[in-house]
């Protein structure tokens, strides 16, 4: 049944016949000055997303964590009008959802619930965004909680080398930031501090909601109006984006006790709204399957090795292995990466990922949230919500020479971070690569 579907939807993706969420007709409007963005969902279920835009860029590294703590205590922490418990209770009657999340670009409120107990749940939703009280004695637990969290996250292998190349590749950007924060942030953030920075980003000029449900626009827009009543408008907010450019190899490595050694590379991506990003993006996507073909598969360097194409207000191309190998690993690369400008993708390789990739989004997107959160990091990301609609149309006017072209143009220099056996690595095949060794002589 589940392949049936899948091909249903491939066939959706390529041909004249689009999912049901396509075929609705969304629409925006303003009330009070924020956008509302409404998808009709065809079905019983809710879902609202509240988006304030900013994420690290709304704070300097010595309160990173802050937003995720303020968002967390929405309904940890308890409201004006009831406590922690109290709150739970009341969206456990009708098995509704309501937390809220934050990331590198923007926080998410969410909610969810069934459209005949929306009238119990907005209150409730209103509540939590406009008067949360920040109970001292609950930010201790949820501030302890995430504490743990960090802990646990730093002991990860995958995080922990993620997270060095982030520090060395952006350092002196914002984009080096943890949303989830540091445990020396952490511990020195108040109730009372995280309160009056969740006060001064609430704002109108940084919010615009999105709602996927079956509802009448004057009904949402009544909700709406009520709810931004305590809000106030804010100075005006610009999303700021950021191009990321290498413009030489460079390695870094740390020793670390692990049973295998992991690699991590940074490079360019296309910014937000360049005419090359949906071309970047199909190319990357090939070049993942044959990345994964050369490494794995015919060469058995590593278990599961990544490629991935970050996008956010800095967009950026990573790889990444867990490999006994590394100096093996990176002259399979290299030669991968030459022979893929030399020779390029090919139209079968095109076909076959425009339709993989049309039918894994709308895959993806068949639930109310994650069209949601579609239209809501387009909104953000690129200033324009219907990139999610039109997307198809983006993919299938691509061409082999679009994709070639973008693959060469932003796959280039790339910032090398590894962890593990610093007696395994040799740096210079990653600082100077391995073919061409006559032609580029070891710097330091």
């Amino acid at each position: 049944m589940k392949k049936y579907i899948i091909g249903l939807l491939a066939i959706a993706a390529i041909g004249n016949i689009k999912p049901a969420f396509a075929q609705q007709k969304p629409y925006e409007t303003m009330v009070d000055g924020v956008k509302v963005i409404v998808q009709p969902s065809g079905n019983d279920i809710v879902e609202v997303q509240t988006i304030i835009r900013g994420g690290v860029q709304n704070y300097g590294a010595d309160k990173q964590g802050i937003e995720a703590l303020a968002m967390r205590g929405l309904t940890e922490c308890g409201t004006l009008k009831r406590d922690k418990n109290s709150f739970k209770d009341a969206l456990d009657k009708v098995d509704a959802t309501v937390y809220g999340s934050a990331g590198k670009d923007f926080s998410v409120i969410r909610m969810n619930c069934i459209k005949g107990d929306l009238d119990v749940v907005w209150p409730l939703y209103a509540e939590a965004i406009t008067q949360p009280k920040f109970d001292t004695t609950e930010f201790h637990r949820i501030k302890q909680d995430a504490l743990t969290q960090l802990k646990s996250m730093d002991s990860q292998p995958d995080f922990a080398i993620d997270k060095m190349a982030n520090d060395i590749a952006f350092k002196g950007r914002s984009y080096s930031e943890l949303p989830q924060g540091t445990p020396d942030v952490i511990k020195g953030l108040t109730a009372q501090q995280v309160k009056d920075y969740y006060n001064s980003i609430l704002t109108r000029s940084r919010m615009f909601i999105v709602i996927v449900a079956d509802l009448p626009q004057a009904d949402i827009e009544a909700k709406v109006k009520s709810m931004l009543e305590n809000v106030k408008k804010g100075s005006p907010f610009q999303f700021k984006t950021d191009f990321f450019r290498v413009y030489q190899n460079s390695f870094n490595a740390e020793d670390r006790q692990l049973a295998t050694n992991y690699v991590e590379g940074v490079t360019s991506g296309p910014e937000l709204n360049a005419p090359d990003f949906y071309a970047f993006q199909i190319a990357f996507s090939i070049f993942y399957d044959r990345h994964f073909l050369d490494v794995r598969t015919k060469n058995g360097l590593s278990y599961a090795p990544q490629v991935f194409f970050n996008q956010g207000a800095t967009t950026t191309a990573k790889f990444r292995v867990s490999t006994t190998k590394p100096n093996d690993y990176i002259a399979v690369f290299d030669k991968l990466v030459d022979s893929t400008k030399k020779f390029g993708f090919n139209q079968s390789e095109l076909a076959n990922m425009k339709q993989t990739f049309l039918t894994g989004f709308y895959y993806k997107n068949e639930t109310n949230a994650a069209q949601a959160s579609s239209i809501a990091s387009n909104e953000v990301l690129h200033g324009d919500w219907k990139r999610s609609i039109n997307l198809i149309d983006n993919v299938k006017k691509l061409t082999v020479e679009d994709i070639n072209n973008a693959f060469t143009k932003y796959i280039g220099s790339i910032v090398w971070v590894y962890q593990g056996d610093p007696k395994k690595v040799n740096p210079v095949l990653f600082k100077n690569g391995t073919l061409h060794q006559a032609d580029n002589p070891v710097t330091n």
